[in-house]
């Protein structure tokens, strides 16, 4: 399989720029003061500053997991085949329509075999744009079809580009995040530093370069940003208007370049849901972020065809609920603390109640199964029942979707990240606590706000929602290692922020007696400064060293398959094999396929399942007969799955085809008392012996060390 050997030699200091009181700084009509002339210079010059170095940074991210792209792979010497194998698994199948939509005749031809498409699943004509989220691959073809570039710019640079350049994107809205929860650009500049030297925790971008969070994730950041933007009190009118806009869009393209949209942004409305239920952020703002999430998602709805599973989302159903809740409870936020808390649990169990009735019934409508493997997962990894299900196990015995592993943290811990992470999580949780009882008991007693005023200034409702994003999504990224990219990230915006933040310090300092003006100001400014010293004298020579080091994408056995195909067998053949390596065999030989890695689809996974029987226990005639069923013509074996030791007892792909058929598994160990043994040995083995009853069905037209490839006889 894909490795990736040794190359070959012959092939300044800010000065404060604190945001004003958003209290003590308005008149009475509500419009706020100018400050003196020179102040107001001082401002300009330093967001021009920030800017710059924010665009800095960003453009310097980008080079730098492009220059590792290219360093690990050797991708400019490299050979066309070569470049499209090292784009795994799904990442192949997403790049293969942007490379279709290239070669078609015309921008009509490429649209029209995508809505009608036949190759990607065989015996079958689906639509692309409804069942995948491509319309990235879609624009980024259109583009560089209508620009002057081909003479100069191959397809496939042009989008890694793309995909690099949206790393510039990603970290300058986590820099402007921070920015404005602090009041710092100095805070930018850390959450940004923090982003690059925690590179391994917070994106993949650099080896999973056509991976969908990778063209939504810069997305959600520049949502986040507005979100944080708009939280702020005293904006103009207009200011507010643009700045929904803004979120709209960001949320639009969020949701139309990721299928997992819904539960990521479910996360988000949960979180609004909270921070509104305990007068954390105005009513009024939550409510038009309620309803930018579901406008956008319906869009992107209508422009994948109304696609079912987008309609039956949790968030749609979440989201509506709440709205409904609101008018059947309108004195929600009135009364004391006893009443407030006994209106509340109400609220929360009739919008749960409503969320599970709504969705319920547009299941039942559209008879909607996409999801339910998503659920089922669940449901098992959280104890909720064992389950004998395929497609449950299939993902509960991938690491990515296991717990996250103990070494991250000591990993994100080695650049201090964890650490000021957990101090300021500490510090703005309790805060949150009691705001949130004072909110809810409504008191009106001077002592109590002025003895409460410390917390009030430090939790504003930006900074809340900031802390109730990072509780959520970090929750996800403990039960679910993938999704730690959410969290990792923004963690880094969080941790930035609490250091350079003059209402953390200022709550901190007068916990312990030791509060002063100018001391708060030394602090704030000094430690992000020594963090800043240290990550650099630390980080510096081993990225050096990273850049340094020079690679070469090496896989000879599957170059060899990928040339064989597309010079031996006709353009029509239908081949089937694992999904990841039927996503390759799309992209580089154009070949149709059996089965594919985007797993959204209740026939897919059924089919997937049946082509799968390859490596289960199973005659060679029900093996021959259910690939036939959908229209194989050749079928491919790989060593690595048939004798597979990647995984342990239990998680191996032949032994979760056992266990889904009844069947013991093989080697020592536990089985299950209503397991039985099979009555045939494992196809994948035993074909390779050449015994009558398998080369009556099944001829071996190509071998390596790696790949077997079968022909299937035509028999009337």
């Amino acid at each position: 399989m894909t490795t990736i050997r040794q190359r070959r030699v012959g092939k300044g200091t800010e000065a404060a720029e604190d945001q004003p009181s958003e209290e003590t700084n308005v008149k009475p009509d509500g419009k706020i003061p100018p400050g003196p002339p020179g102040g107001k210079l001082w401002n300009i010059l330093s967001i021009t500053v920030g800017g710059i170095v924010a665009v800095s940074l960003g453009l310097l991210t980008s080079v730098y997991v492009a220059t590792l792209h290219e360093n690990d792979l050797w991708f400019s010497n490299i050979k066309e085949v070569e470049r499209e194998i090292s784009f795994r698994t799904e990442c192949g199948l997403y790049y293969s329509y942007y490379k279709q939509m290239i070669q078609a005749a015309s921008i009509q031809q490429g649209l029209h075999g995508l809505v009608y498409d036949n190759k990607t699943e065989s015996v079958r004509t689906i639509n692309i744009l409804e069942r995948m989220n491509v319309y990235q691959e879609v624009f980024l073809s259109i583009l560089y079809r209508i620009l002057p570039i081909q003479q100069y710019l191959e397809p496939v640079y042009f989008y890694i580009y793309t995909l690099f350049g949206l790393q510039a994107v990603y970290v300058i809205a986590l820099y402007v995040t921070s920015w404005l929860l602090s009041g710092t650009w100095l805070s930018g500049l850390l959450a940004a530093c923090w982003y690059i030297t925690n590179r391994v925790d917070t994106t993949r971008v650099e080896f999973t370069i056509p991976l969908r969070e990778n063209w939504a994730l810069p997305f959600f950041a520049v949502q986040i940003a507005a979100i944080t933007y708009l939280l702020r009190t005293h904006l103009q009118p207009a200011q507010e208007r643009l700045t929904l806009i803004a979120i709209f869009i960001a949320t639009f393209l969020f949701s139309l370049t990721w299928q997992f949209n819904q539960f990521m942004m479910l996360i988000q409305a949960l979180a609004l849901f909270i921070l509104d239920c305990l007068d954390m952020l105005p009513t009024a703002k939550v409510t038009s972020l309620y309803i930018i999430q579901i406008s956008g998602i319906l869009l992107v709805c209508v422009l994948q065809f109304f696609n079912s599973m987008i309609l039956g989302s949790l968030l749609i159903s979440f989201n509506i609920s709440i709205l409904i809740a609101r008018r059947i409870q309108k004195n929600l936020k009135k009364g004391g603390l006893l009443k407030r808390l006994g209106k509340l649990i109400l609220h929360v169990l009739l919008v749960l109640c409503l969320t599970l009735l709504i969705n319920k019934f547009y299941k039942k409508i559209l008879n909607l199964e996409s999801d339910e493997h998503i659920f089922k997962f669940l449901k098992a990894k959280f104890g909720f029942g064992a389950t004998r299900d395929f497609d449950a196990n299939l993902y509960l015995c991938e690491e990515a979707f296991g717990l996250l592993p103990l070494n991250t943290f000591s990993r994100l811990s080695s650049t201090l990240l964890f650490y000021v992470y957990g101090f300021v999580l500490f510090l703005l949780t309790v805060a949150a606590v009691i705001v949130a009882f004072r909110n809810l008991s409504g008191s009106n007693q001077v002592q109590l706000k002025e003895k409460m005023e410390e917390y009030t200034v430090t939790l504003k409702p930006d900074a809340a929602y900031s802390l109730v994003h990072s509780v959520l999504f970090g929750c996800v990224a403990l039960s679910t290692m993938r999704m730690k990219y959410l969290w990792t990230s923004h963690m880094c915006v969080f941790a930035s922020f609490g250091l350079c933040s003059t209402e953390v310090w200022k709550l901190l300092l007068k916990c312990l007696h030791l509060y002063t003006s100018q001391r708060t100001q030394v602090i704030k400014y000094s430690l992000p400064i020594i963090t800043l010293l240290y990550i650099s004298f630390k980080f510096w020579p081993g990225i050096m060293d990273e850049l340094s080091e020079l690679r070469e994408f090496y896989d000879p056995d599957t170059v060899e398959l990928m040339n064989w195909i597309k010079s031996n067998t006709p353009s029509t053949a239908v081949f089937a094999g694992s999904m990841q390596l039927l996503a390759g065999v799309k992209l580089c030989t154009g070949r149709t396929l059996t089965n594919h890695p985007h797993y959204e689809d209740k026939n897919l996974r059924e089919r997937t399942k049946q082509i799968y029987q390859i490596y289960a226990k199973r005659s060679p005639g029900d093996v021959y007969g259910i690939l036939r069923s959908f229209g194989t013509d050749y079928v491919i074996l790989e060593d690595s799955i048939c004798y597979e030791r990647r995984h342990s007892r239990g998680c191996r792909l032949r032994d979760l085809l056992d266990v889904a058929n009844g069947h013991i598994m093989d080697g020592l160990g536990e089985n299950e008392p209503d397991l039985k043994p099979s009555l045939y040995p494992r196809f994948c083995e035993e074909i390779k012996k050449n015994l009558p009853s398998y080369t009556m069905h099944f001829t071996r037209v190509f071998q390596n060390k790696t790949f077997h490839v079968y022909k299937l006889a035509k028999h009337k």
